[in-house]
């Protein structure tokens, strides 16, 4: 078991608590904080113990110099001063002089908030391939390492791995809940358990599938990924998205799981992707040439839920459909709606499938929704999360 921040005494100390602030910032302005909120509890508890709070966070990509004004942690650190109703200074430089000198100046209590640690970037990729030297200094900044952000937890950056290897380290109070609730998938799940894979690429979750097929007792294939395997089960899918190189790998699939995989029967089609265009219900043997499947029909939700209500335990990650456009979020929205009244234990694997959830109002429905897409489909391909691996044992 991990150590976690209350395993340390943190008074006077200078905490480094790398939170995941990657949140959807449009002219300045915050559209969802619930990343931002899933990590007030850490920095509560050590600004209660008395720690001197320094966090780093990344913030999008960046590969130019004009990505540093659009990605700029400035508008998080106003809305976390907000939330935790203390000032949080914010220090636009990942290094350097005036950083240092408002760390050394700090009270206990205070909360600091670096800029973009992805700034670095810009300089060879030094934080996202884990440069030596810049995990290091950032390092020297801290007396003690908490990793709280469990959306990058999988990767190998500067501003985790770096920086744990050279002072003492745990996780904090999120991190420490996903790893319990994933842990309920993987650790005896009660059964029948379900999963439902959407999403647009069958290659994102291959290692997946391969892992929980073995467990699951029905797997649901909705959203782009869906229509590769149609594909595979010899169904034309018109101008459909569709892997071709992953066809042979669906088709194995099918053969080897034909009693748990449960393909759509009947899809929204259209002819563009865009608002207003359009649209068809076909059965999947009905498809055009120059039809594109956008979402799951009501005849495959009836089929799903099915499944779902007769679930113990649920897992699902990816959207049925073209989510973003209002003609084509039915199909996520009405299995939102039979998820909301299942009797199973419901984890919704963070990314895009969190965000319609939480945006279609239905968060309160879910026993727990990760914060890191990527992360949680690692851990539960049964693949080693290197910032975790490398934090202190109990």
């Amino acid at each position: 078991m991990k150590k976690t921040i209350k395993d340390y005494d943190i008074k006077g100390k200078k905490v480094i608590i790398r939170c995941d602030f990657n949140v959807p910032i449009e002219d300045g302005i915050i559209k969802d904080d619930n990343r931002i909120r899933q990590s007030l509890k850490t920095i509560r508890y050590a600004r209660k113990e008395g720690a001197k709070v320094i966090l780093l966070s990344h913030l999008g990509r960046i590969k130019t110099e004009e990505d540093k004004e659009k990605y700029t942690l400035k508008p998080v650190a106003e809305a976390l001063s907000k939330l935790l109703r203390k000032k949080v200074k914010f220090i636009n430089q990942t290094r350097g002089k005036e950083v240092e000198e408002a760390i050394k100046n700090m009270k206990e209590k205070d909360v600091i908030l670096l800029e973009n640690t992805r700034f670095e970037d810009l300089d060879k990729q030094k934080e996202s391939k884990n440069d030596k030297r810049l995990g290091k200094y950032w390092a020297s900044l801290g007396d003690i390492y908490i990793n709280d952000a469990f959306g990058t937890i999988h990767r190998s950056h500067a501003s985790n791995l770096g920086i744990s290897k050279h002072l003492k380290s745990g996780v904090g109070f999120l991190v420490e809940k996903e790893i319990k609730e994933l842990e309920k998938l993987t650790k005896n799940p009660k059964h029948p358990y379900t999963i439902i894979l959407g999403g647009s690429k069958v290659s994102d979750k291959i290692n997946l599938i391969k892992n929980l097929a073995k467990t699951a007792d029905y797997i649901l294939i909705g959203g782009g990924m869906a229509f590769t395997f149609l594909s595979a089960a010899g169904f034309n899918i018109g101008s459909s998205l569709c892997e071709k190189e992953e066809i042979p790998f669906c088709k194995e699939l099918l053969d080897k799981y034909q009693d748990k995989i449960i393909l759509p029967i009947d899809i929204i089609t259209a002819k563009e992707i865009k608002n207003g265009v359009k649209t068809k219900e076909r059965f999947v043997n009905e498809i055009e040439e120059d039809e594109i499947g956008l979402d799951i029909g009501k005849k495959t939700l009836e089929v799903f839920k099915q499944y779902i209500d007769d679930s113990k335990t649920i897992f699902w990650n990816g959207p049925m459909g073209y989510f973003e456009i209002k003609d084509f979020s039915k199909g996520t929205k009405g299995l939102c709606k039979i998820m909301s009244t299942a009797k199973a234990y419901k984890i919704i694997g963070g990314g895009d499938t969190a965000r319609a959830v939480i945006e279609m109002g239905f968060a309160k429905d879910v026993n727990h929704i990760s914060t890191g897409g990527g992360a949680s489909l690692t851990f539960l391909e049964g693949v080693k999360l290197k910032a975790l691996d490398i934090i202190n044992e109990k």
